[in-house]
């Protein structure tokens, strides 16, 4: 039987996604790993010039790049869902089902339908369910969340739809 939905994206709903996704996603990982040790190396770098006679002219500026760097990895998924603020509130009202084939996903403008094959993974996070795909070049996901659902027992069915045609991240 069908687990139906409906709301809002919000910006909190997409940062949280983006969070989740980078964590449990090699290639996010070793994105959050390279801003962090290229944000420290240049801290670093930045610390030693400004103290001393180092090769560097603008310490300032390594150091600025540094802290943009960790401001990045920190802050870097609240700032992109930001950028999405428009497209969320064109989109308006979502409905999407889940159901043994996969998703279909209605907004104003779009309708898609996702099979289980094209995004083969999921995850939780306190708000939402995440559908995942994972390409060489890209990375696709859905975001359920779960105060679509009219009933709170239905969570329990949405997971469990999920765990059986999906890995759980």
């Amino acid at each position: 039987m069908p687990v139906r939905l409906s709301y809002r994206i919000t910006t909190a709903d997409v940062a949280q996604a983006l969070r989740a996704r980078d964590a449990r996603v090699p290639a996010g990982r070793r994105k959050r790993l390279l801003l962090i040790v290229f944000g420290v190396l240049l801290l670093a770098f930045g610390g030693l010039a400004a103290m001393g006679d180092g090769p560097l002219t603008q310490p300032l500026a390594v150091l600025g790049g540094g802290v943009l760097l960790l401001v990045l990895t920190f802050f870097g998924p609240q700032l992109t869902a930001r950028a999405f603020a428009g497209l969320l509130a064109k989109a308006g009202e979502t409905t999407a089902v889940v159901d043994d084939a996969g998703l279909s996903v209605s907004t104003a403008d779009t309708q898609s339908r996702i099979n289980w094959a094209a995004q083969p993974m999921y995850t939780e996070t306190a708000d939402t369910f995440v559908t995942l795909g994972v390409a060489k070049r890209a990375v696709a996901m859905t975001i359920l969340p779960k105060r679509g659902v009219e009933d709170p027992a239905e969570v329990d069915r949405l997971r469990a739809l999920l765990d059986r045609n999906l890995r759980k991240l």
